[in-house]
């Protein structure tokens, strides 16, 4: 091993400060910790040395010292969950870049840079995160819920005892959601000899980053330059609101506006599983640095339909994903995924009255009655102040908003519920409910085959005298198959059945920006709808802790080449969703 010749540091990478050498590179910096995995992520060493520009050749004879001109960078790429438990998911070996040239003088800039894009390795890594239905949050935020990805090996039942343990400590994959990146970094020289050699050192790696299985839109997204979607430190303000990760319009940034929110999400009093899902950096007020949370709850308020508050509530399912610095208080480092579920039927089940005592919370209510029109929610820490003892609460996300849909199921199918992996690699949810179609769509594969003789009859087999009164003990062993009169079999025959159930459902008449965020269930490739059925309630009698509802997610496949989301003469325009079940209808082999 060797050293080398000059100063090694790291140039552009994913997340730097206003301080930065990067700090004029984008507006407004790179200060956000969270990325898109769908956009470039890239890393890059630079390697500065006197007289050194990008055209000029790594030489053996600059070899002094036991150290030399850097060949290569070795880019090691590792991902994580918790900080702790590192996999390397790739080593890039990287030669210099292509030089650059000033625009008047054609002369390159100094040093050699060695740049990577490993937003394709980390995006591999990354699919969806399901949290089961009726259920208030995942079990682990390490770990997630029902998870995409790979299908994991699943053959360990147990040790020592024959019948094996009913769990599987083996059998669990980490969070499709998100993930932690870490880049470090070694290089090769060429020494005296002209041979390429370990330099044997490794350049410490910028700050660790996470990625989400989100995607960008070019023309309308802002997170290119800055991200939005992060919740962190101190109260977001109105020009910079902190959002889940859903492109649904029915949020808005302050509580208490009813009448500023431009949609308010219809869902209905049976469902059970809607989601807020987000991603949690740190928890504290920036104010306050040396405060830590006592609380951390999604806080809502119902209202009648005149606008008139009705009552408050908690859901603090979440907290169980929470990182605790003691018994009352969370630490602020965080850096995973949350979910909470915030459908009525999981409300009026599991919501607490606010309070401020210490955790837990102890008060369940009901707060979603007959007279409730619609519900709003947002994110918030709180916290009691070392010197007054009084708790401050600090909003950390805009208002979402919904009312509640009370219109009766009046259709044979009932309603479809849909559920898709969004563009901000969350899960949305939206129920179709006008002129459900179902039906199958089959081929089939067929075969000629010869027909039987239909000359000879065979003769009656039932005893030796032609009597049918008594029976041969011959005729026992002799086959149902006349021959020659076995006509139901011979000629073309199918040889496989391949089947599809198909259906098709339409949307509500949808305003603009309802479209344009619907629009997401076409173009997603994870699409779910909810099924109540006998398996899906087998899975509840199995084990009613990790599937509490007899109702399933069932894959589908959306079908529909085009949809039309604006029409300027029409005004309001309807979805007609095309589905097939992802699951093939089983049918029997010839």
């Amino acid at each position: 091993m060797a050293n080398y010749l000059g100063v090694l540091s790291w140039g552009i990478v994913p997340q730097n400060g206003s301080t930065s050498n990067l700090a004029t590179m984008s507006f407004d910096y790179r200060g956000n910790y969270l990325k898109s995995a769908n956009d470039q992520v890239r890393y890059q060493v630079q390697w500065m040395k006197s007289g050194l520009n990008e055209g000029t050749e790594p030489s053996a004879g600059n070899y002094t010292g036991g150290a030399g001109d850097i060949v290569n960078v070795i880019f090691k790429i590792e991902t994580s969950v918790d900080l702790v438990n590192w996999t390397t998911i790739g080593e890039i070996k990287k030669s210099r870049d292509i030089a650059n040239r000033r625009y008047e003088t054609g002369t390159a800039p100094s040093g050699h840079r060695f740049t990577i894009d490993v937003s394709q390795l980390v995006s591999d890594q990354l699919s969806y995160s399901l949290c089961p239905i009726n259920k208030g949050t995942w079990q682990s935020p390490f770990y997630g819920g029902m998870n995409g990805g790979a299908v994991m090996q699943d053959n360990v039942i147990g040790a020592l005892a024959a019948s094996g343990n009913p769990i599987s400590d083996y059998n669990v994959s980490e969070n499709g959601s998100f993930r932690l990146i870490k880049v470090s970094a070694t290089f090769d020289i060429i020494n005296g000899d002209g041979e390429i050699v370990d330099g044997g050192y490794t350049l410490s790696n910028p700050p660790i980053i996470a990625v989400i299985n989100s995607v960008n839109q070019f023309e309308r997204d802002s997170t290119y330059y800055e991200g939005e979607f992060l919740h962190q430190q101190s109260s977001p303000t109105l020009n910079s609101p902190k959002r889940f990760n859903t492109r649904c319009p029915n949020w808005y940034f302050e509580d208490d506006v009813p009448n500023k929110v431009a949609y308010n999400k219809l869902v209905r009093m049976d469902e059970q599983a809607e989601f807020l899902q987000w991603y949690v950096f740190s928890t504290y007020d920036g104010a306050y640095p040396t405060e830590y949370y006592n609380y951390s709850e999604i806080y809502g308020t119902t209202y009648l339909a005149d606008g008139t508050v009705e009552g408050y509530f908690v859901l603090a399912d979440f907290n169980s994903l929470l990182a605790e610095r003691n018994a009352t208080e969370f630490k602020q480092s965080q850096t995973r995924m949350l979910i909470q579920n915030v459908s009525p039927d999981f409300i009026n089940n599991n919501a607490f009255a606010p309070q401020v005592t210490a955790r837990p919370y102890t008060t369940s209510i009901s707060p979603i009655t007959a007279s409730t029109h619609r519900y709003s929610l947002y994110f918030r820490g709180k916290y009691s102040n070392a010197t007054t003892g009084t708790f401050i609460r600090k909003i950390h996300s805009a208002t979402n908003w919904y009312q509640i849909d009370r219109e009766n199921e009046n259709i044979p199918y009932g309603y479809v519920r849909f559920h898709w992996l969004n563009s901000m690699g969350g899960i949305d949810s939206y129920t179709a409910k006008r002129d459900v179609v179902e039906g199958l769509t089959m081929s089939k594969g067929v075969v000629e085959r010869n027909s039987a003789d239909r000359t000879w009859y065979q003769a009656n087999s039932y005893s030796v005298s032609g009597s049918e009164n008594n029976i041969s003990p011959n005729s026992l062993y002799v086959s149902d198959t006349m021959r020659g009169g076995n006509l139901y079999k011979g000629g073309r025959e199918v040889s496989s059945v391949n089947a599809d159930r198909v259906q098709s459902v339409y949307t509500e008449p949808l305003n603009k920006s309802v479209a344009t965020w619907l629009e997401e269930i076409l173009l997603s490739p994870n699409v779910w709808i909810e099924k109540d059925t006998d398996a899906t309630k087998k899975g509840k009698s199995a084990n009613p802790y990790l599937r509490p509802s007899t109702k399933g997610y069932i894959p589908v496949i959306i079908t529909n080449s085009d949809i039309e989301t604006v029409n300027q003469e029409n005004g309001l325009v309807r979805f007609n969703i095309e589905y097939t079940l992802a699951h093939k209808v089983q049918t029997q082999r010839n």
